[in-house]
């Protein structure tokens, strides 16, 4: 199992430096957010995403893939009334399949909880069949560029659409397109499970519908440094034979951003060499 960073713990520093940095501490590739790339990150072309792949496999590592896709530019939702805006979040959504693509990723998370917020007067039922139509779309571009469509089920302070490994598995399974599929995210699932982590990957993961693993706490910290036991987590991956990235995605940086990435390196390393995976 690679570990990559979720690059946004490292912004503050130039891409170069986020690299550097990374790979110093041992990971083997960044989940970048493509909101730490540009603004517009829709607009970034072939040649751009070239140079971006270039300077990230130069210090050795990979692009995993992306996440947090539709932070920018604002104002997007697959949920909203506005046919219109709908379909501008749906462009950029196939814009970023390819802009993956393009840095050699294989995985897109789709978590966005405001971008798929229930409209005001709107009932859950019709947000969810928005949400089908968009994630279609999505999956479609990702099986012609040949990487993985994501829906990351989040806790319920975050959004009430799509809460548990459950909500995913049925949302992917109602779509029907090969390359969506539903993901782990184990703070999210800390918050909203009635099962602990590895119970849900003994369950879930033969079904072939998770796509990919993001690891933090549910205090929303990074591995290890909460109450969540990943030992059980990884034992659990490495028994099902789990060959993809792990994302290291903490929210709140003790004590910063480095530091954090630092201490989850070892952590993790750690666990992977005691494991043997």
């Amino acid at each position: 199992m690679r570990i990559g960073l979720c690059n946004e713990v490292l912004a503050g520093l130039p891409l170069a430096r986020q690299c550097e940095t990374a790979a110093q501490l041992g990971y083997d590739g960044l989940e970048i957010a493509p909101f730490t790339l540009s603004d517009t990150p829709e607009r970034i072309g072939s040649a751009q995403a070239a140079r971006i792949r270039a300077t990230v496999e130069s210090f050795g590592l990979v692009v995993t893939g992306l996440h947090w896709l539709l932070v920018k530019p604002e104002g997007l939702s697959l949920t909203s009334p506005d046919a219109a805006l709908r379909e501008r979040t749906a462009q950029v959504m196939e814009r970023l399949v390819g802009l993956c693509a393009e840095l050699g990723g294989a995985v897109l998370v789709h978590g966005s909880p405001r971008q798929r917020a229930i409209a005001e007067g709107d009932s859950h039922a019709t947000a969810l069949a928005r949400l089908h139509e968009g994630l279609a779309r999505a999956a479609r571009a990702a099986a012609r560029q040949g990487v993985i469509y994501c829906i990351e089920p989040l806790s319920p302070r975050e959004t009430s659409l799509i809460n548990t490994l459950a909500d995913g598995a049925r949302v992917v399974r109602a779509v029907n397109e090969p390359a969506l599929k539903t993901m782990l995210d184990c703070s999210a699932a800390g918050l909203s499970e009635t099962q602990d982590v590895p119970a849900l990957i003994d369950q879930w993961l033969p079904t072939g519908l998770i796509g990919h693993v993001q690891l933090n706490d549910p205090n929303r910290r990074g591995p290890g440094q909460g109450a969540m036991r990943f030992a059980p987590i990884l034992s659990a991956l490495h028994r099902h034979g789990y060959a993809g990235a792990i994302g290291v995605e903490p929210f709140d940086y003790l004590p910063d951003g480095p530091g954090c990435a630092a201490f989850a390196a070892g952590y993790l390393r750690g666990l992977r060499e005691a494991l043997g995976c």
